[in-house]
């Protein structure tokens, strides 16, 4: 037997495969147009380069991030060559912070982008634009955020504890002593907690930190072993300095250390209270959920005879209005401890039309007990895969008019074409910018039966 020929290379057909550029390289690139998600297009010896922080028409030098085949992905180092909507970023840690990826922009600007990333995807994926586009639902573009998750990570190399946000790309810690975006009364916490935390005896212990202000100010710490009396007294004080609910994360779900308080938000145009735990779904932006709602139910346009379906409900930030309006409100979602906290929220607000349900709406409905006697309407809030396989037996339940509320452009067009088939115009459809400073979008779509 022939000896076997080792060190061998074998060329494809396709001829030699180009070698990968390395993260970190920089390269000067013209910015040829703007990605849906905001991110500067560039092509470069048969490259598409996506940059962050770039704008259209600019000459830039940017930092590669990451690359994969053909697609590279960058940040923007240097601008050679700035375009005339380019405005200096409102924060210090812009293009190092992961969080707020298009500060570069007016806030106009960013409501443009928002609508044409939104009309581009319905008219692509389902052939359709609404007999009438809404006006954007929008508020103030800093200091808007009621919640934020704050990293934490021991560095054993350094022997020191990172506390900030993720960086853009990677999963770098940048240390956050002042965000724009978060409400006011979480900056001065934000400042103060990194000194607080690197106080602690077992640094290497700690999870993320979560910050939450509504009815009260809250701070959330997740640790994966028990906290010494020493550091819950450094825990205690920080709070009861900033009067901070401090709640604790280790085994089993988030607890107050002091059980007597009561944390959650109001819903002030309907007077009502929600209760909220650390960890549940929220809308970070109250005054855009607050619009959101409001614009919801003048869509829906519910009346006192009507039975309505709320899916993907949550703590029943749409059901609890929807009940004030209409005779019975059925509410759907597929977390337990969340159904059971919107049906203790219905009875603390004195709300006895409703009736909530647990099930898997990434599932086809069932012939669920709930569904059995039909809808006059449908509102539905599904997270961001979508609700492709609840959409596909809507018609079924005989709703007349369907509010979509999304936070995926994406999905909502794929799920249009599905509601399309099944009979239902595309009416009207407009976007809520919940994230001022950033690429995400949510829109709200009303669809009417024909």
């Amino acid at each position: 037997m022939a000896k076997p020929v080792r060190g061998l290379r074998f060329q494809p057909s396709g001829g030699s495969r180009a070698a990968q550029i390395p993260v970190g390289k920089k390269q000067r690139l013209t910015i040829e147009r703007l990605a849906n998600d905001g991110r500067g297009i560039a092509f470069l010896e048969g490259r598409t380069w996506f940059v962050v922080g770039a704008l259209a028409g600019e000459e830039v030098e940017a930092r590669v991030l990451g690359a994969h085949g053909k697609v590279v992905e960058a940040r923007t180092e240097r601008v050679f060559s700035a375009s005339d909507l380019r405005r200096p970023a409102p924060c210090a840690h812009a293009g190092r912070c992961g969080g707020c990826s298009v500060q570069h922009l007016p806030h106009n600007e960013q409501l443009a982008l928002k609508q044409r990333m939104l009309a581009e995807q319905l008219s692509r994926v389902a052939g359709v634009e609404p007999e009438e586009w809404a006006a954007p639902l929008s508020g103030p573009e800093f200091g808007y955020r009621r919640r934020a998750r704050v990293a934490v990570r021991w560095d054993a190399k350094a022997k020191k504890l990172e506390v900030g946000f993720r960086a853009a790309g990677s999963q770098d810690i940048v240390a956050i002593d002042e965000c724009p975006v978060l409400v006011q009364p979480l900056q001065p916490i934000m400042s103060r907690l990194p000194a607080m935390l690197q106080r602690l005896s077992k640094p290497q212990a700690l999870g993320h930190v979560e910050l939450f202000s509504g009815s009260a100010i809250a701070v959330l710490l997740r640790h994966m072993a028990p906290l010494s009396a020493a550091d819950l007294e450094i825990l205690q004080a920080f709070c009861a300095f900033h009067e901070a609910q401090l709640w604790l994360h280790g085994e089993g779900e988030p607890q107050p250390v002091d059980p007597g308080q009561a944390l959650g938000y109001r819903l002030e145009p309907w007077n009502l209270q929600l209760a909220y735990r650390p960890g549940d779904f929220v809308q970070v932006n109250a005054g855009v959920n607050e619009a959101m709602v409001a614009q919801a139910l003048e869509w829906l346009a519910p009346q006192a005879d009507e039975r309505v379906l709320d899916l993907f409900c949550g703590l029943g930030n749409f059901a609890l209005p929807l009940a004030q309006k209409v005779r019975e409100v059925v509410a759907v979602e597929g977390v337990a401890t969340m159904v059971a906290r919107a049906a203790e929220n219905a009875a603390s607000n004195n709300l006895h039309n409703t009736r909530f349900f647990q099930g898997d709406l990434s599932q086809p409905l069932s012939d669920a007990e709930w569904a059995r006697e039909g809808f006059s309407a449908v509102l539905l809030d599904p997270p961001r895969d979508g609700a492709f396989e609840v959409v596909r037996k809507l018609a079924s339940l005989g709703a007349k008019r369907l509010v979509y509320v999304s936070c995926n452009p994406a999905t909502l067009a794929r799920d249009t074409v599905e509601l399309v088939r099944q009979g239902y115009r595309l009416k009207r459809a407009g976007i809520l910018d919940m994230f001022p400073q950033t690429a995400h979008v949510e829109a709200m779509a009303l669809f009417e039966a024909s």
